[in-house]
């Protein structure tokens, strides 16, 4: 079975733009299915502000053969010894709604065995460009639902022009993430989410969106001066 990394790292300038110039490829990178890299923005900060695009943040979202290949990558490949300085997990897929190319889901799911398990969950889209007013107007809000939400340990958002964004954020219990999908977070204004959801079964934001969802296998490094982000999780 293939295993998903996502990778968070603070670099200069100029690295941070070689990244995302050159992002990692499959032809390039033995055993790399595909990779999305993205520039990290804060969630729910204003559209125009500093904090919207962090340039020198790369967040990196990738599938592979196997856990080897990761670790050939971060090990041998300029871009991947960039990457091994920051903070990354390796997931283990469990289920996903939608469809993103280029991305090898599997059509088969699995559920947790205990609700009470932590969970992580990677959305990813391909926007039109004539929705992004109306995306960000229904966006924003769910963007500060997911990062004030106290049973997130870790939540932020990316993007990569034109037209790619994306969010990650890791959750205490599978529980309080539905609970959140679908409106019934003990938090102010609990159903941002749920009246998003349905404002884009009316009409899609999207040319093609997906939600994952995964389990944590293992994280590696520190982000912003934190470990052991992911609960009940053996750091390396």
């Amino acid at each position: 079975m293939s295993v998903f990394t996502y990778h968070l790292v603070k670099t200069n300038f100029f690295s941070a733009f070689k990244i995302l110039l050159f992002p990692p490829k499959p032809k390039n990178i033995p055993g790399l299915i595909h990779a999305e890299t993205m520039t990290a923005m804060t969630l729910g900060s204003a559209v125009f502000s500093p904090y919207r695009m962090l340039i020198r943040q790369i967040a990196v979202f990738a599938q592979w053969k196997n856990e080897s290949d990761v670790n050939h990558f971060l090990a041998e490949n300029s871009t991947g010894k960039t990457l091994s300085k920051g903070w990354h997990t390796r997931l283990t897929f469990m289920r996903k709604w939608g469809k993103f190319n280029k991305f090898e889901i599997p059509d088969e799911t699995t559920e947790f065995e205990n609700p009470d398990s932590p969970v992580v969950a990677v959305t990813i889209a391909r926007m039109k460009f004539t929705e992004i007013p109306r995306f960000i107007h229904w966006g924003r809000p769910v963007e500060k639902l997911v990062r004030d939400h106290p049973a997130t340990t870790l939540s932020l958002a990316s993007i990569k022009f034109p037209n790619t964004v994306s969010t990650f954020s890791i959750w205490e219990t599978q529980k309080e993430m539905t609970d959140m999908v679908h409106g019934h977070s003990k938090v102010p204004k609990p159903k941002r989410h749920a009246d998003a959801m349905k404002e884009r079964d009316r009409k899609d934001f999207h040319f093609e969106f997906t939600t994952l969802r995964f389990k944590a296998i293992s994280e590696f490094g520190e982000w912003n001066g934190r470990r052991n982000i992911i609960p009940n999780l053996k750091n390396n």
